[in-house]
């Protein structure tokens, strides 16, 4: 996905695997809770359950003293693309090799401490998942023939949630327009119903968290918060036509021909 400017995630959910308390406090003061979600890993363990826990998008290593459960951790970064890595450290010439081994490892970058303190928040937040997700979709919505003003701006705050579950009222709420009205208005002149539109955005999302590695179709629809894998599969089957097990190989504008194929509207309305 291109890495296009976009609004930080609405919900940022970071994980991090730091043991230094100045680096923990480092991530606790640029991820406050009200702003998001830190989950600070103490061990490589508890760092691998995360991702198939939620959602994540982005993560952090501190490899100032690095051991092979940090080592473990940043070979990950293979496992999950779709994430973007970075590594926190003092920068010393003592952490050049560490250092060497991220860049090796695909990590996105590194983040000094003492020097990037107080922008760790900006350096990572463009790069995270869900920024990534909906700068990629930010115009996908002309392709589905959603061309006017109130589907333009439905279309990117349901993008801006990359992919997590979002309710047509949440949606309105953020347009300042009721619920009825937003339904009636999105669909109006035989388009796309608007909980369609949330879906195939949802399985767009499932396409492309599952050509990671890391993450089979069950992982993939528990972080997508779906019922359960066979939820992704029969909305995959009612949305583009296909089983989950074949979102892997799809891409994003083939999902939307396939929606396009008359799947945009439910049959009573």
């Amino acid at each position: 996905m291109p890495a296009r400017a976009a609004a930080y995630p609405l919900d940022p959910h970071v994980l991090a695997l730091a043991s230094r308390e100045r680096a923990r406090e480092l991530l606790k003061r640029a991820f406050p809770r009200r702003r998001g979600k830190l989950v600070l890993a103490r061990t490589v363990a508890e760092f691998t359950a995360a991702f198939g826990k939620s959602l994540v998008d982005a993560v952090i290593v501190d490899v100032a003293h690095p051991t092979e459960e940090t080592w473990k951790a940043t070979a990950l970064a293979r496992d999950y693309p779709s994430v973007p890595f970075f590594a926190l450290t003092p920068m010393r010439v003592a952490d050049t090799a560490a250092l060497s081994r991220c860049v090796d490892g695909d990590f996105a970058d590194v983040l000094v401490e003492g020097m990037d303190d107080t922008a760790v928040r900006d350096l990572v937040m463009p790069q995270s998942f869900t920024a990534r997700f909906g700068a990629a979709l930010n115009d996908a919505h002309l392709a589905l023939g959603l061309d006017n003003r109130i589907q333009e701006r439905a279309w990117r705050a349901i993008v801006a949630h990359g992919g997590r579950t979002v309710r047509t009222e949440t949606i309105a709420a953020q347009l300042h327009v009721t619920r009825e009205h937003l339904s009636r208005s999105f669909a109006a002149a035989g388009s796309p119903n608007l909980k369609r539109i949330i879906d195939l955005v949802r399985l767009i999302a499932a396409a492309e968290l599952a050509k990671n590695p890391g993450y089979d179709v069950s992982d993939v629809a528990r972080v997508l918060e779906f019922a359960s894998p066979s939820h992704l599969t029969s909305t995959a089957q009612r949305i583009v036509g296909t089983r989950s097990a074949s979102l892997a190989r799809l891409r994003t504008g083939d999902l939307i021909e396939r929606f396009r194929q008359g799947r945009g509207r439910s049959r009573n309305g």
